[in-house]
Order: structure tokens, then sequence, then C-alpha cells
């Protein structure tokens, strides 16, 4: 049995590809790699893995899979729009995090405890920032490495160690 403790979101289906079964598969962050040949989504609770009969890259954050027993458009329309895991020992063993994986992450200070939730990034410019919600107001963090203290990916939060009034609240 997969537990969900096991397992770190990766994504969400898109809408069938063509009429073979093909599904689209929208990464939040990182790719995968030839090793992982499946993911998971929670139906009714249980994480059940749908496996790759093949893959292959769409764009830079979209892979186009062919899910084994589903052959056609209809089928695999049922995973249209299902969250998507793969086990955590593959995340923790890739250096391919992006900052878009840390959308959705609640993000804490050391000095301040909540700050907000990371909505977007901004790498536009030479220092990207993350993109804070708090009460309808908007906070940008660096995204350095430096200023990162932990991360719980399980409980989607990342905590800060920021140099002081880098953020007022």
């Amino acid at each position: 049995m997969l537990r969900k403790e096991d397992f770190v979101y990766f994504g969400k289906f898109l809408k069938p590809h063509g009429t073979k079964g093909e599904i689209g598969l929208q990464s939040d962050g990182f790719s995968l790699d030839d090793d992982c040949d499946f993911v998971a989504c929670d139906i009714d609770g249980i994480l059940v893995p749908f496996f790759f009969e093949t893959k292959r890259q769409k764009n830079s954050d979209t892979i186009i899979v062919k899910v084994e027993r589903m052959e056609s458009a209809e089928e695999v329309r049922y995973l249209t729009n299902r969250e998507a895991y793969i086990p955590r020992q593959w995340v923790e063993e890739s250096e391919e995090l992006t900052w878009s994986y840390f959308r959705g992450f609640k993000a804490y200070d050391e000095t301040l405890g909540f700050i907000g939730e990371i909505v977007d990034f901004d790498d536009d410019t030479i220092n990207t920032l993350f993109i804070v919600e708090n009460n309808g107001q908007e906070i940008l963090i660096p995204a350095q490495e430096e200023f990162i203290t932990g991360i719980d990916h399980e409980g989607k939060e990342i905590m800060f160690d920021l140099p002081e009034g880098l953020v007022t609240l």
C-alpha cells in the first residue's frame, strides 16, 4: 500500500492528448527523469499508482504520457485535473527543484513567524523573488538559498532567516 507521507506533489494531469490514451502531465517545479515511471493520484483517500507506457517532453513544464491500460481519450479523461504525486526519495535525490515548486507553500521567518503563502515567483530580474500573499498584500522575498533554513515538503512549508527590515507585515 502506498503511504502519502512517502510522496510529494508533482503537478496535475491536463486534458487528453489525441485519441490513443495519452494525456498531458504538468509539473509544478521539476522534471521526471527516466527512473520515474509512474505517478500516484489520491482517489477517495487512497494513493493509486498510474504507470507510464511511454512519456515524452512537450515543453519545459509538461510531458505527454501514455498510461498503462488506458487506450482512449475517454478512459484517460478520468485523470484530467487530478493531482499527481511522485515518490519522496526521488525528489530528495533530485537537484532539479525550481522556484515554481514552492507555489502554495506557507512562508515563515524565524523571527517574524508566519509571513504568508507563496503564490508565484518573479525571475524577470537577476534576483529571483518569491511573491508572497498576506491578507491581500503582496510581499516580495528574495529566493536565495542562503535565506532558506528549512523546507517541509510534506507540510508545504518553507522557513526563512531574513535580514531584519526586509519584510514588514
